[in-house]
């Protein structure tokens, strides 16, 4: 009877232990994919985030596979932090930035934030406040250092930028070298892009230098009028780019073309007209840029209004996002130029190693890789001399020093 027990004991624990375990015939083929979280794409509230927040607007991050969110950030420096922590896996972002930031002039030095492409050329402009109307027009780059020098006798000249070592940044101190201005005799601030127009209506700045639609909002809004654009000093030049998190460009390499791809069909509707209004009136919102849509959509045309009864300029050479590609590609020669910038105006004492940094910091294969999967043709003007529309010094890619011995300071 004992071992009758024992037995009926130990069939019943064996029922017990079969019913817990899985059924092998519900058992999946292979273990399951693992999830990625999703990708967050900072920006800042300019009409140059459009790339992003219409690829976003459209559908295109679903289109190809991925799951976005898109944050505005209050900052360049914030931008900047959250890329570096990985908070933010990329943002739209200010070309020179990452140079800057590497170089130790914008952020720690050596730490690395990537470029993946390009997102717009052109764009920009130089704000002067209504104090300097009837002193300087549009384009008078002659009447600008009388015009400064004359205030500095009785008030401090400040003029303010972005970013240090940013794009906006270094368009203002070649904006003074053209004007032959000396950069020592202003005082340069850093203010965010959405801050600019409040700041020059309460005094706090006589000048600035920023993207769309601020320039245009001052002019809208009395408050100072646009002396010169940005690609009247370099047509087409880079100005934003999809900057990303190192660890997210080395772990999540196939998303990122993604994204990529995402971003560079938006940049293709961007550039149909059509589409501009509508992208225009969606940027526009609180929750994007907070800005009029007409003064967005204007610009974006081409159509400015110049303020202090100037009239409009209408540019052909407007903000352009794709251009058959030859926007979007990330130049290195660029790269080098801007860094050659930071030793021309001081900002570093020692030339850098021009070719190394662009090549670290550069994700240039990347996008080869994703231009060759949507048939987007590569320029073939890399690494060549080019020279800036109002600057003709030469700059060489491959000799920076040249370059540097002829520019004006």
């Amino acid at each position: 009877m004992k071992k009758l027990l024992n037995k009926i004991g130990v069939a019943f624990l064996l029922a017990i232990v079969l019913l817990t375990l899985p059924s092998v015939t519900n058992a999946p083929a292979s273990e399951p994919k693992e999830k990625h979280s999703v990708i967050k794409l900072g920006f800042i509230p300019l009409t140059d985030c459009s790339p992003i927040v219409m690829a976003k607007e459209y559908g295109l991050f679903k289109k190809y596979g991925v799951e976005v969110e898109v944050s505005k950030e209050a900052s360049w420096a914030n931008v900047r932090d959250k890329i570096l922590t990985g908070e933010l896996d990329g943002a739209h972002c200010l070309f020179g930035m990452p140079f800057s930031v590497y170089t130790g002039i914008g952020g720690k030095a050596g730490s690395e934030m990537k470029i993946a492409m390009i997102l717009n050329v052109n764009g920009q402009a130089i704000t002067l406040s209504k104090e300097f109307c009837g002193k300087v027009g549009f384009k008078q780059i002659s009447k600008v250092s009388p015009a400064i020098s004359e205030k500095t006798k009785s008030k401090e000249v400040i003029v303010a930028a972005t970013f240090p070592g940013g794009t906006h940044d270094i368009w203002m101190r070649n904006w003074l070298a053209m004007a032959g201005v000396n950069q020592n005799s202003v005082k340069q601030i850093t203010i965010p892009p959405p801050q600019m127009v409040a700041n020059m209506k309460v005094g706090n700045m006589d000048a600035f230098c920023v993207g769309e639609p601020w320039n245009g909002v001052a002019v809208k809004q009395g408050v100072g009028f646009t002396q010169i654009a940005t690609q009247d000093m370099w047509k087409d030049h880079p100005e934003k780019a999809l900057v990303v998190n190192k660890k997210f460009s080395e772990e999540r390499r196939e998303d990122l073309k993604k994204v990529m791809m995402a971003i560079i069909e938006a940049c293709k509707l961007l550039d149909k007209a059509g589409n501009r209004k509508q992208s225009a009136s969606i940027i526009g919102k609180v929750s994007y840029v907070n800005a009029p849509s007409d003064v967005i959509d204007n610009r974006l045309a081409g159509i400015y209004d110049l303020g202090c009864d100037q009239g409009q300029e209408v540019y052909k050479d407007y903000m352009f996002f794709h251009k058959n590609g030859s926007v979007n590609y990330p130049r290195k020669a660029h790269a080098i130029w801007f860094m050659a910038q930071y030793v021309r105006f001081g900002l570093l004492d020692a030339a850098p190693d021009y070719k190394a940094i662009a090549d670290k910091l550069i994700l240039q294969d990347l996008y080869k890789e994703v231009a060759a999967e949507m048939k987007i043709p590569i320029p073939a003007d890399d690494m060549k001399p080019f020279s800036l529309t109002f600057d003709k010094t030469v700059f060489d890619p491959s000799n920076p020093e040249a370059y540097l011995k002829v520019c004006k300071k």
